[in-house]
């Protein structure tokens, strides 16, 4: 038995929470430029703020992927169940697919758009767009599936992350993982 489970390494918390602060930042700037109606400046400071955000997620990813090679996670604790095991690792892989799918079907969004708007990262970095999809001859076909295909896919990753917000709490009332592992040190669970 596995009563007191590993904690996550520093750098692996530091990502995660980083991650987690900028997929909700880019997730709360598109919901919020989906749904309010705004001046086309401030629609146009909003996207290239989303823009630099998704960026930012990508290349923190890129770096979380690196430490994980370098840092194995701790197990979990042997008080999860088989398939709260096998749920618990589909629920990560999830989430790991989303971290790329969701701001690269942006970045593919973007690259293919018929108005061919320039990426300057937080107003100071210009990125590129993607050559192959920023020379599809028909752009205006191409481009009203793949907004709903970064659509989709942002919303599913809503979902998962919900999901996964959920199943940690749960536990953690439980008692069988708690939030310390991932460095919420002022939950603590009963002995």
């Amino acid at each position: 038995m596995n009563p007191a489970p590993q904690r996550y390494s520093g750098g692996a918390i530091a990502l995660h929470w980083l991650m987690a602060l900028g997929v909700v930042a880019a997730l709360g700037v598109g919901l919020y430029m989906k749904n309010a109606p705004l001046a086309p400046m401030r629609m146009f400071h909003l996207f290239q703020l989303h823009k630099s955000i998704g960026v930012t997620v990508l290349a923190l990813l890129v770096l979380r992927l690196v430490w994980r090679a370098l840092h194995r996670p701790p197990p979990l604790p042997d008080t999860l169940g088989p398939w709260e095991q096998r749920a618990a690792h589909a629920g990560h892989v999830a989430l790991y697919v989303l971290m790329i799918a969701v701001p690269l079907t942006g970045w593919i969004v973007v690259s293919a758009s018929p108005l061919n708007i320039p990426t300057v990262l937080y107003g100071a970095i210009p990125w590129p767009h993607l050559p192959w999809f920023s020379t599809l001859e028909d752009k205006k076909a191409v481009e009203p599936l793949l907004k709903a295909l970064h659509d989709t896919a942002a919303f599913v990753f809503i979902a998962v992350i919900a999901g996964h917000v959920v199943a940690a709490l749960r536990h953690a009332i439980k008692g069988d993982v708690p939030l310390s592992r991932m460095g919420i040190a002022f939950w603590r669970n009963k002995p």
